[in-house]
């Protein structure tokens, strides 16, 4: 028998010893690759968002903290009146409820007052609402009770108020004396020169419609209201205008009356 030398034993047992670990080497190797994968398999069972963005939440994820699924993505009904608020639009619908809620009671419904010492708002220009609500607010036109309802309104309530009311329908009203309609139709149309007193119809209009954004709309409004606002102007007690409270001076008690009335009376 013949005799292997010593170094080709030790040769082929190095060889057979190598050869295993080497053969494991690349599972060894690939062991922390699919350990360095694993932490991406709970994210891919999360539910992700898809185009639209419109995923469904998981149940637990149904408290306040939840992710926006398709109804966080469907506008609110009340979308329409927030975005009037975002933008500072008017919103005539929401002007009707907060009328309904703050001011019918006593201007009517619609705007058409049945009570004399109230005044008709129906149809009024919406930026001279506007103002005057501003002004019962501030206290430029002193008011108690406006002022406090006044003061529960936003600028934007404001805003919707007046614009529901400027598309309502005035009634029309109706003049009572006809001596004082004679008397009121004159300075209301031609005013008096010798006195340097204007023609109401030069701002008002000779219907009494107005003129948007400057003056207000006045026919068919009650006599009583626009008697008190003349006496008012020219007693110094309502001071928002000052234009008026010059051209209320040189109005006599009889004067106004006639004045008022004819108003009432326009259409």
């Amino acid at each position: 028998m013949t005799k292997t030398p010593a170094f080709l034993l030790l040769a082929t047992v190095l060889a057979a010893t190598a050869l295993p670990m080497w053969a494991q080497q690349p599972a060894a190797q690939a062991a922390p690759a699919a350990t360095a994968s694993a932490p991406a398999v709970p994210a891919a069972s999360a539910p992700a968002a898809g185009a639209s963005g419109l995923t469904a939440a998981p149940p637990q994820a149904s408290s306040a903290e939840a992710a926006p699924g398709p109804a966080a993505a469907t506008p609110a009904p009340s979308a329409p009146a927030a975005v009037a608020a975002a933008t500072g639009k008017p919103d005539p619908a929401m002007g009707e409820q907060r009328f309904g809620s703050v001011c019918a009671a006593c201007h009517g419904a619609g705007g058409n007052s049945g009570t004399p010492a109230n005044p008709k708002l129906a149809q009024q220009h919406p930026d001279y609402i506007i103002k005057q609500l501003q002004e019962f607010k501030s206290g430029k036109r002193p008011n108690p009770i406006m002022q406090g309802f006044a003061s529960q309104l936003s600028e934007q309530d404001m805003k919707n108020v007046a614009a529901y009311l400027g598309a309502q329908q005035a009634k029309p009203g109706f003049a009572k004396d006809k001596e004082l309609v004679t008397i009121g139709e004159k300075l209301y149309r031609g005013g008096n020169q010798q006195r340097a007193l204007p023609a109401c119809a030069g701002c008002h209009s000779p219907n009494g419609a107005g003129i948007p954004a400057q003056y207000p709309r006045l026919s068919g409004q009650s006599a009583d209201y626009t008697a008190s606002q003349l006496v008012a102007f020219r007693d110094g007690i309502r001071k928002n205008s000052p234009q008026m409270a010059q051209i209320a001076a040189k109005l006599n008690d009889h004067e106004i009356r006639a004045v008022s009335d004819y108003i009432a009376g326009l259409r």
